[in-house]
């Protein structure tokens, strides 16, 4: 099988199953560092979800990621002295979400509820990133790193010192160059181990991990160009054994050394920047990088899920040639975290970029929190209560990898809002005012010290408003809001409903909640629930919206501003031409590539994001690529991974897929001559009519 792979993919992936397992064994070492028994160690699971923090933002997110998961622990475990500094700092608020979101009161007598301790992977181009982390000035950030051995850093110095310095480009062939150079050959043996857990192993029975998680900054050029990469890497090795029908003979099947593997679910968690704002202006450079990112994201999604020009009959090989660095990618926006920090700031003009930074960082943290805490079972609700609030228990889902990776791909936002509710009452929660607030503007909850709302605005945010007035003064009728296209073409959502352990929603309350989510996306294809007992203090509702998201203002702001600066001949670059083309090209039923050629060359141009001379920065990068890799066969010219215009291309006919996305109502057939050949459901009368019988 390997002598079939494409040439064009050259990631290193180790073939022996003995070094494989051996390289495990030592990560099993590092994070479970107290388990000196061989024989414990060997029975020790991986946990099921891994973090990977990529550049400096997606490293900054994942570290409190970890960070908050292991305080929330230590405060309820006699470790009381960082209370009152937390009741002060205004920037530890994500540490008091956490602390009122999780059940840790032993008081009651219910054990305390605690979430997966996750391995979390940070790495960066930066050389400096050990001490970056090491020396940080935040509380109890030491003490952190002494006890969480779940974390380990990915020093990748000896490849290059220095960051990417703002082209993704530079990040993704450095990144290249990491995953291609064998790992026996590397200086530290830690990444050796780490390459094993995270590209060679994954999905195979010795290691248990399914779920993963990469968190960058879109805008900027190491977490953006590096994690695309790192995520093909991954899904490259896991594809690979797909397709490998060899079967080695074993006398013990159920040793771990099996290679019988399971499906495993990656998603890229990636922020966007700051699109506008009257007191904010910020670097054209991060628009585009975030562009490329996104363009380069769609082309592969559609190549990988609906290409039909490719061959009838697919071949392994054709397949390899069109995967996708990730499942899904979810898509937070740095721009609408302002208006958390407008309603904060006492005039709502004095927004500080870094606190912004913050409140992203904590919503991406709670939305994290919320889908590993979805793994919970429903065994506190019969089959009746759900037949009652109108949800087929089969619909309720742990959100396992499994479930993750057949029903939530492409783009997706998400939606978020939680109340505190009251045991001894179970009809103080106001559902209607709960779905509102998790569609809203982001802002925050100061009963619940949770930041609620919508990852990424569906359209401008004035416009929004209004829109969301007219859906509340209404009484929530959906007309308001559905024909928006984040709405309207979403091809999925995932709800999942957390309650408190002996809270019980009313089925009426329940049946709410899905007729909303039933009007405010009419053409959803599938809709899949998560209910989770007991993972929380507070009642949260999250809703992952699939594909559509794609088509909302910001998304396409940023892929055209990326391929008005890279890709558009001269004539093109500064005026509205490409703008008004691109959106006549999603919107016409008819597409003509030849007709976007006239605006744009066959391949981008770095160059037009730095300012420096790109032809001579690029033979200083080959040429290291030549040094390290040393197999000529195997060299990738910088020029051979840029974006060209069937990328764009590619990328309009997913926008264009998504664009026409609809649902067909089930006629009822029946052969019964009574019922004349074929009866419908009215949708309007609720009752079945006969068709008129054709003469």
């Amino acid at each position: 099988m390997k002598d079939s792979l494409p040439i064009e993919h050259l990631y290193y992936t180790e073939s022996s199953l003995e070094k494989i397992l051996g390289n495990l064994d030592k990560v099993r070492q590092n994070i479970f560092p107290n388990l000196s028994e061989e024989k414990d160690l060997l029975e020790q699971s991986f946990p099921s979800v891994c973090l990977i923090g990529l550049g400096r933002c997606g490293s900054n997110i994942a570290l409190d990621v970890a960070t908050l998961v292991y305080n929330s622990r230590n405060h309820y475990l006699n470790e009381l002295e960082y209370q009152d500094q937390l009741a002060q700092e205004r920037e530890f608020k994500p540490m008091r979400w956490i602390k009122n979101h999780l059940p840790l009161d032993n008081g009651n007598g219910d054990n305390p509820v605690f979430l997966i301790e996750p391995v979390v992977l940070v790495g960066d181009l930066d050389k400096d990133i050990a001490g970056r982390i090491k020396y940080s000035s935040q509380a109890g950030r030491q003490k952190f790193l002494d006890e969480y051995k779940k974390l380990q850093l990915m020093d990748l110095s000896e490849v290059h010192a220095g960051g990417a310095g703002n082209a993704p480009i530079l990040g993704q062939y450095l990144a290249k160059i990491i995953l291609n150079k064998e790992t026996a050959s590397f200086r530290n043996e830690d990444w050796r181990h780490i390459h094993s857990y995270l590209v060679d192993s994954c999905g195979i029975k010795a290691n248990q991990s399914r779920l993963y998680f990469y968190i960058f900054s879109a805008g900027g050029g190491t977490g953006s160009g590096m994690a695309s990469e790192f995520g093909l890497a991954q899904q490259f090795s896991y594809l690979s054994k797909t397709f490998d029908y060899q079967v080695s003979p074993s006398n013990q099947p159920d040793k771990r050394d099996s290679f019988v593997f399971e499906p495993i679910f990656t998603s890229g968690i990636c922020i966007l920047p700051n699109i506008s704002g009257s007191s904010i202006e910020v670097s054209e450079a991060l628009h585009i990088n975030a562009g490329r990112l996104l363009c380069k994201y769609l082309s592969e999604e559609w190549d990988f899920s609906y290409n039909v020009e490719r061959e009838s009959n697919d071949t392994p090989e054709d397949v390899m040639k069109r995967i996708r660095p990730w499942n899904s990618m979810m898509l937070i926006s740095n721009d609408i975290m302002r208006y958390v920090e407008q309603e904060e700031s006492e005039n709502g003009k004095d927004i500080d970029v870094n606190t912004m930074e913050k409140y992203a960082n904590q919503y991406i943290s709670q939305q994290i929190f919320n889908i590993l805490t979805a793994q919970a079972v429903t065994t506190d609700y019969d089959e009746n209560y759900f037949r009652r609030a109108g949800i087929d228990i089969s619909e309720t889902v742990r959100l396992d990898a499994n479930d993750l990776f057949m029903s939530m791909a492409g783009p997706v936002a998400v939606a978020y809002a939680e109340s505190v509710v009251n045991k001894s009452v179970n009809d103080d929660v106001d559902i209607d005012e709960l779905f509102f607030r998790s569609i809203d503007l982001p802002h925050f909850n100061r009963d619940t010290q949770a930041i609620e709302g919508i990852s990424i605005l569906p359209i401008e945010s004035q416009r929004y408003k209004q829109s969301l007035k007219k859906y509340q003064d209404s009484q929530y009728n959906a007309e308001e809001l559905n024909d928006l296209h984040f709405f309207k073409h979403c091809s999925s959502v995932i709800s999942i409903i957390s309650l408190p352990k002996d809270y019980k929603l009313s089925f009426m309350d329940l049946n709410k909640l899905k007729v909303h989510i039933n009007k405010l996306f009419p053409n959803t294809t599938l809709k899949r629930y998560a209910l989770v007992i007991g993972a929380s203090a507070n009642l949260s509702l999250t809703t992952l919206v699939a594909k559509s998201p794609c088509l909302s203002d910001d998304f396409l702001t940023l892929v055209v501003a990326y391929i008005k600066r890279c890709f558009a001949k001269e004539e093109y670059r500064y005026n509205d031409d490409i703008d008004q083309a691109i959106l006549r090209f999603i919107t016409q039923d008819e597409f003509k590539p030849e007709e976007l050629q006239e605006f744009l060359w066959e391949f981008e141009n770095p160059a037009k994001i730095l300012d420096t001379n790109w032809y001579a920065i690029k033979p200083m990068y080959e040429k290291k690529y030549r040094e390290l890799i040393g197999e000529a066969d195997k060299f990738v010219s910088i020029n051979d991974i840029r974006l060209d215009f069937k990328n764009v291309e590619n990328a309009i006919k997913y926008l264009r897929e998504i664009y026409r996305h609809r649902i067909s109502k089930t006629n009822i057939l029946s052969l019964d001559n009574d019922a004349g050949g074929v009866i419908h459901l009215s949708p309007g009368l609720h009752s079945i009519e006969p068709v008129a019988e054709s003469k």
